[in-house]
């Protein structure tokens, strides 16, 4: 068993930056990624990114990507990078087992940052397994990614802002967007988004939502039908559209089992995706030295989670006893992104949730920034 200074859990966007604030602080750094490449979703978001200049607003996410890994080829005396490695458990005793290649082997590290991300939700509905039906990240990682278009024809299941940009991203393709699909009464999304499909002739249904999808072998009709407001069909309003491709985007949740397994406090917050773990303003969860960051701590956007991630891999390398002069003003500043980018009627709920997630008790000790 190896012993390490601090294991980050997952190369997205906010263990990208856990990784390099830790690292730059003088923390000794094991990043671990299941995949066999780093960046998560930024490599296949092509949109240009809102928020200020320290978020990298007005670049693409396949460029914030590479200025961050950039930084992180700076720091390789700090940082191990173990890529195509799963971790497998974090035990009570603080052994972490992770899975590389077939084989097994364990480390104890001194602090620990989960940054796993979140999955893509589903919907139920007749033949919701037939091919041609996707998640939307699916898709995009289909198209972005490997240059593959999933079809000729799409209609797009929910109109929050991952359904609005893939949507943008499909129709840039040269792949046709039947109608966006929303079973709320507005759309989720920024209208910046909303604006841009419209205006290229897509109808957003808003109250709308599949009833069933048709097919042999493979997906060839979808039927709509309106919602009442208890959120049913109403019979006689269906409306039947030919698609071979349906994209799934109906929100994320956290990916948190790791939390759940290493005793973490854990509550269910609906503006947040689902069970979450309740932790301080380091991000310090109710485990001492464990840390989380990014959307496994609540599903926000990604520029949130690069803020998380350094706020966290500041935290991090202050448990483990490294600290920087003008360490107080650093972490202000971070807690003021995240409350910047946490504006309008979606932010306030998403402080709202966070707000009931602060840990009060003394038994998870709160970190001395």
């Amino acid at each position: 068993m190896k012993a390490v200074e601090l294991l980050v859990v997952g190369g997205g966007p906010a263990g990208l930056c856990a990784a390099i604030q830790a690292a730059e602080m003088g923390s000794t750094v094991i990043l671990v990624e299941r995949d066999e490449h780093l960046g998560g979703q930024l490599i296949k978001q092509t949109h240009m990114f809102f928020g200020s200049e320290k978020q990298y607003a007005s670049k693409r996410g396949f460029d914030i990507s590479e200025l961050l890994l950039k930084k992180l080829s700076e720091l390789a005396e700090k940082v191990t990078l173990m890529k195509g490695t799963t971790v497998v458990g974090i035990y009570e005793d603080g052994v972490v087992s992770l899975e590389q290649g077939g084989k097994y082997f364990k480390v104890k590290p001194k602090a620990t940052i989960v940054a796993t991300g979140a999955s893509e939700k589903t919907l139920g509905f007749p033949n919701n397994d037939l091919p041609g039906i996707y998640g939307a990240g699916a898709v995009q990682t289909l198209m972005n990614v490997h240059g593959i278009k999933p079809g000729s024809k799409v209609v797009m299941v929910g109109a929050g802002n991952i359904g609005l940009i893939v949507s943008y991203q499909l129709l840039q393709a040269g792949v046709k967007v039947a109608a966006i699909v929303e079973g709320g009464p507005k759309i989720g999304g920024y209208l910046v988004h909303a604006s841009k499909v419209r205006r290229l002739g897509v109808p957003i249904l808003t109250g709308h939502t599949v009833k069933e999808a048709h097919g042999t072998n493979c997906l060839e009709k979808v039927t709509l039908w309106k919602l009442d407001e208890n959120w049913q069909g109403i019979s006689g309003t269906e409306i039947d559209i030919e698609a071979d491709v349906m994209c799934i985007s109906v929100g994320l949740s956290p990916l948190s089992e790791l939390l759940w397994q290493a005793g973490c406090q854990m509550k269910f917050v609906q503006p947040l995706g689902g069970y979450v773990p309740a932790r301080d303003e380091n991000l310090q969860t109710s485990v001492k030295g464990l840390f989380v960051a990014g959307d496994v701590s609540g599903v926000e956007e990604a520029s949130s989670a690069m803020v998380e991630g350094y706020l966290a891999g500041m935290s991090a390398a202050s448990f483990l006893g490294y600290k920087l002069f003008n360490m107080a003003e650093l972490r202000q500043d971070l807690l003021n992104q995240l409350d910047s980018l946490r504006h309008g009627q979606v932010g306030e709920k998403i402080r709202k949730g966070i707000a009931e997630l602060q840990i009060v008790n003394e038994a998870a000790a709160s970190v001395d920034l």
